[in-house]
């Protein structure tokens, strides 16, 4: 997000308190008028806080000041039998959870000066919990844009050499859809490879090959032992001739075997094609010898993973992060609240049980813009999406051109904490230029968003090693017309593109696992 100090800050309609009230409230009584104090947390503080932890509002307290007493200083609790755990509530407004949604999700850890390292990616991918890799590339492949919009500009490569190295920061698996996880996540993952291997929860097409065609995929998962990695293309009759999703039955063969974990991925080629090799020639041996945890608690570490990196949530957020089930969450999510890691809250406009989680904080609202890919978390769950920003948004890739509202590949404006605008863009690699094929502004956009666009338009073009920004008709608005192409920024970070493969023996110096390293 570009931190634009010099200029004043347009305004969005969003708050901006310095302090912001939080109430918290026994369920069935009622909340404390809104004329008397409240709990106060400090908007950098957890949303909490140590005064506000543990505590239910008991209604008005004897001293007449309207707050919680608290005279010994002990957290004050109601005990709900029914549900046998502490019944503890609170209550968020709209605006509330938006900032900290924004603040657990690192749109509210401005952008630094200096260069963007190995470390600094590893702790952007693990305040995450994910990059979602999507095949797409009409703009720039979709696991790459997350770290752009949080941290600036980056090297490319950097990224694809630390997702190819020998040992592992991070690995290649099924998360939100085929995604870039920290390493600690592997051993979270095994009941999923589990019922791969039974042929449960994979693509149908994949589902022989747990049973009566298991035999082919053995064959070829030892000719992976004998002969090194290999990737679909390089096993004889793969080649499609159908289009990319017309697999052979040995790519098929292999794509189970990867969902099993039989395999994992080594990097992927230029042509994004993913390689696969035996597990214990890619991924770490400490992360291999890691016992595998029960489903219920490898579940429970992953909700609570996905709860850290949404800030509050409903139930359906904290399951589509990682795309667990109904079923499979709700126990989890249960033992969540009990431990106190989830605290069920109540968000104003909200229609379902919201959690929050125990560390969420109330980020600082600061001027700020970025360009969000339809792949980033922050916008990849729709429904959130409208309910947090008011934003409807919906992917049209595989709408028809001639009913598409907005356009092919659309990226929303992220300005100053709320979604403004949206624009459908394209990278012509050839001719050098960034092209915005169409542009929206929504309604309640504040004055300066077509200002904003531009500077965010010429800094994503500079990033990826373009010159110029080339604006069709259908994209015109004032401000950013044809007759008026925006300049790029500086040049862009890193002498290669990442579109040549990722060199597997590249070692980024990195220690101490997702966490940790220097580079």
């Amino acid at each position: 997000m570009q931190d634009r100090c010099a200029r004043p800050r347009c305004k969005t309609g969003l708050p901006d308190p310095n302090r912001v009230a939080f109430r918290t409230t026994r369920r069935g009584s009622a909340s404390p008028p809104d004329s008397g104090p409240s709990d106060e947390v400090d908007r950098s503080a957890s949303v909490l806080g140590p005064a506000a932890e543990g505590r239910v509002w008991n209604g008005p307290s004897t001293t007449g000041t309207g707050t919680p007493p608290g005279d010994a200083g002990r957290p004050i609790r109601s005990r709900d039998d029914r549900l046998g755990r502490a019944a503890l509530t609170a209550e968020l407004s709209a605006d509330e959870a938006r900032r900290i949604a924004l603040a657990a999700q690192g749109f509210t850890a401005w952008r630094r000066r200096g260069t963007v390292d190995a470390a600094r990616l590893l702790k952007g991918i693990d305040q995450l919990g994910l990059l979602q890799i999507d095949s797409v590339n009409v703009l720039v492949r979709a696991h790459y844009m997350p770290l752009f919009s949080r941290l600036g500009a980056y090297d490319r490569t950097l990224l694809d050499a630390i997702a190819a190295a020998r040992s592992k920061p991070v690995f290649e698996y099924w998360g939100h859809e085929a995604s870039l996880l920290p390493i600690a996540c592997q051993p979270l993952l095994r009941w999923r490879m589990e019922r791969a291997r039974r042929g449960q929860d994979v693509w149908r097409q994949l589902a022989p090959f747990a049973g009566e065609r298991r035999s082919e995929a053995d064959a070829l998962l030892a000719r992976i032992e004998r002969d090194g990695a290999l990737a679909g293309s390089d096993v004889a009759g793969t080649r499609a001739s159908q289009g990319m999703w017309a697999w052979s039955a040995a790519k098929h063969a292999l794509e189970w075997l990867f969902w099993a974990g039989l395999v994992a991925a080594t990097h992927r080629r230029g042509s994004f094609e993913r390689v696969y090799d035996l597990p214990e020639r890619v991924l770490p041996r400490a992360i291999l010898q890691v016992p595998t945890p029960s489903e219920v608690d490898a579940r429970r570490n992953l909700i609570a993973r996905s709860a850290r990196a949404l800030g509050v949530a409903t139930a359906h957020d904290l399951r589509d992060y990682y795309r667990i089930g109904p079923t499979d969450a709700r126990l989890p999510i249960d033992q969540l609240v009990e431990e106190g890691t989830l605290v069920p809250v109540r968000v104003r406009g909200w229609l379902h049980q919201a959690y929050l989680h125990k560390d969420a904080r109330l980020g600082r609202t600061r001027a700020g813009a970025a360009l969000v890919s339809p792949f980033d978390p922050l916008v990849w769950h729709r429904p959130r999406t409208e309910r947090l920003f008011g934003f409807r948004y919906r992917l049209e890739i595989y709408t028809p051109a001639h009913k598409r509202e907005h356009g092919y590949y659309v990226l929303p404006l992220l300005l100053d904490g709320a979604l403004v605008a949206r624009v459908d863009l394209k990278a012509d690699r050839k001719a050098g230029a960034l092209i915005v094929q169409r542009a929206h502004v929504e309604r309640q956009a504040p004055s300066c968003t077509v200002e904003r666009l531009a500077d965010a338009l010429g800094s994503l073009a500079a990033w990826l090693g373009l010159s110029r920004l080339a604006v069709t008709p259908a994209a015109a608005l004032a401000g950013l017309s044809p007759s008026a192409a925006i300049p790029a920024g500086p040049p862009a970070i890193g002498s290669a593109p990442s579109e040549t493969s990722a060199d597997p023996s590249r070692q980024v110096p990195v220690t101490g696992g997702v966490k940790g390293g220097t580079s």
